[in-house]
């Protein structure tokens, strides 16, 4: 799966002279937490909801309202913005795209074509992905098991699945508890959890959960 089939557009952009308050008034009207900052078209920068409430003044301030508001028409977006962006392609992996912001601890990344900004692509794009994932909204029998890290193990448990009449609606894997193993976790839907343990039991090392969700 790639960038573009996932990321959010059209993008809610901003040019760098926008007071920030004004753009923070447009973020809570559009429900965003970051902005793209355009200039003559192409990607200058990003600026966030933290960004913008950083700039303004605490409520101890001893300026009164319309000092307050003068000192804050004065400052803009470009004062604020990261200028260093960090971006992706619309044919990124979307996996890459996803470590990219958890490596650099960041919650959304541009995604632009030929330096002009097509999308956004950010940590809630994400989050649904993984809900899709593992399932979340299917109704089914949730299996957490260890299998052994050995060619063929995957088969035949899917084979196992399937002589007794599952139909897989997600499947994971991810470390193990040591490097013999792998964890799965998958959700099939059809066969009732008795016949779903019976059957995997034989061609995992263990089950660490198993659980009829109706959701």
């Amino acid at each position: 799966m790639l960038v573009g089939e996932r990321m959010t557009h059209p993008v809610v952009t901003i040019p760098p002279e926008t007071p920030i308050t004004d753009a923070l008034k447009l973020m809570r009207q559009e429900k965003i937490r970051r902005m793209p900052v355009i200039k003559d078209g192409r990607l200058v920068g990003i600026v966030s909801d933290k960004d913008l409430l950083n700039a303004s003044p605490s409520s101890a301030t001893s300026l009164s309202v319309w000092e307050m508001n003068y000192l804050l028409s004065k400052i803009t977006v470009a004062d604020v913005m990261t200028t260093n962006v960090l971006f992706v392609t619309p044919d990124t992996p979307i996996e890459q795209a996803a470590r990219v912001m958890a490596d650099n601890k960041i919650g959304g990344l541009p995604v632009a074509q030929d330096d002009r900004v097509v999308g956004i692509i950010t940590e809630t794009d994400i989050f649904k992905l993984f809900l899709e994932l593992m399932g979340a909204r299917d109704p089914g029998v949730r299996v957490v098991a260890l299998v052994q890290e050995k060619r063929g193990e995957l088969a035949k448990l899917t084979q196992a699945i399937a002589k007794i009449g599952g139909n897989f609606v997600a499947f994971g894997q991810f470390a193990g508890e040591d490097t013999s193993n792998r964890e799965i976790t998958f959700k099939v839907s059809g066969v009732s959890e008795e016949q779903v343990q019976d059957a995997v039991q034989p061609f995992v090392e263990k089950i660490k959960d198993i659980r009829t969700c109706s959701y």
